[in-house]
């Protein structure tokens, strides 16, 4: 949903296209708590540099 390249907080889907994993992948991540989120209003989001520390990604 959010598209800018530098969003601070990312959908589910954001965050998989980010890191180059499926849909699932980061569900069931969040899921088992290995994936950190925040509540955004109505939604459940992702912060963009704890997803990066997760997967080890230089950001």
């Amino acid at each position: 949903m959010n598209r800018s390249p530098n969003s601070l907080a990312l959908t589910y889907k954001d965050a998989a296209v980010l890191v180059g994993v499926e849909y699932r992948t980061i569900r069931l991540g969040v899921e088992r708590g290995t994936i950190p989120t925040v509540q955004l209003g109505p939604r459940r989001m992702i912060p963009r540099a704890a997803l990066l520390r997760v997967f080890g990604v230089e950001s």
